[in-house]
């Protein structure tokens, strides 16, 4: 009897769950253009267990079937189970374990080398608040992580301290990449799509001469505004 099979039958059902979203969410980062090759990483939390589902190392996006994605707990340590046997977590998954550990709402993290983040990311400069989109989804500037060692909970503590008390759902971690936080794992794909896409605009912009950042009183309407009326969240909202 493996690991998993010892976990109360909900907890095992939600643990196959998670990983069928987790896989399905893996082949958005190549959709988007996000990832090259094996790198990037989407994990989830498993709702109501204290466990996570994640990429495996170095396995391509044509092979990221449901049963390949790796459960870890919350230190980041695998939970063996015959379906992943053999396979390691992602060479990022110390980082995930540290945000989850760290900040609770968090059911989601991404990690990307999307060209146009990465970019500012390998130039330590934050993504500025010059379009509306930036302010909707972000808050503000897309700020800028210290340098951190891949492979244990450097980047982790690199992520929660410079989110901390910041709206921004993205952070540019120097000279890595972007990783992107959400209330699952899709809300955080979507945050990976959306900061390459602003960075991808702005870029564009500043070859053209200086761009001017929002007023802050608008960034605050922007994001009140899209985070309580826009969508779904009121009713007659477009």
């Amino acid at each position: 009897m493996t690991e998993l099979d010892s976990l109360p039958d909900d907890v095992r059902q939600a643990v196959a769950e998670t990983r069928e979203r987790v896989a399905a969410l893996h082949a958005e980062l190549p959709r988007w253009g996000l990832v090259s090759w094996t790198a990037g990483n989407v994990s989830e939390r498993v709702p109501g267990a204290d466990l996570f589902v994640i990429k495996p190392s170095g396995v391509t996006y044509d092979a990221l079937a449901p049963e390949r994605m790796v459960v870890c707990r919350m230190d980041g340590t695998k939970v063996e189970d015959w379906t992943s046997t053999g396979l390691n977590p992602s060479s990022d998954t110390a980082a995930h374990a540290y945000v989850y550990r760290h900040m609770p709402a968090v059911g989601g993290v991404v990690h990307t080398h999307s060209t146009y983040a990465t970019a500012f990311a390998a130039r330590g400069q934050e993504i500025p608040c010059v379009l509306t989109m930036v302010a909707d989804e972000f808050g503000g500037p897309i700020p800028v992580g210290p340098l951190a060692i891949i492979g244990d909970d450097s980047i982790g503590r690199g992520i929660v301290e410079t989110l901390e008390g910041q709206r921004s759902r993205a952070v540019l971690m120097a000279q890595h990449g972007p990783f992107t936080i959400g209330a699952d794992g899709r809300d955080a794909v979507k945050a990976a799509v959306m900061c390459e896409e602003v960075a991808r605009t702005v870029s564009i912009a500043q070859l053209k001469g200086p761009v001017a950042p929002l007023p802050q009183d608008m960034i605050d309407k922007l994001w009140y505004r899209y985070q309580n009326v826009y969508g779904q969240h009121a009713e007659g909202a477009s």
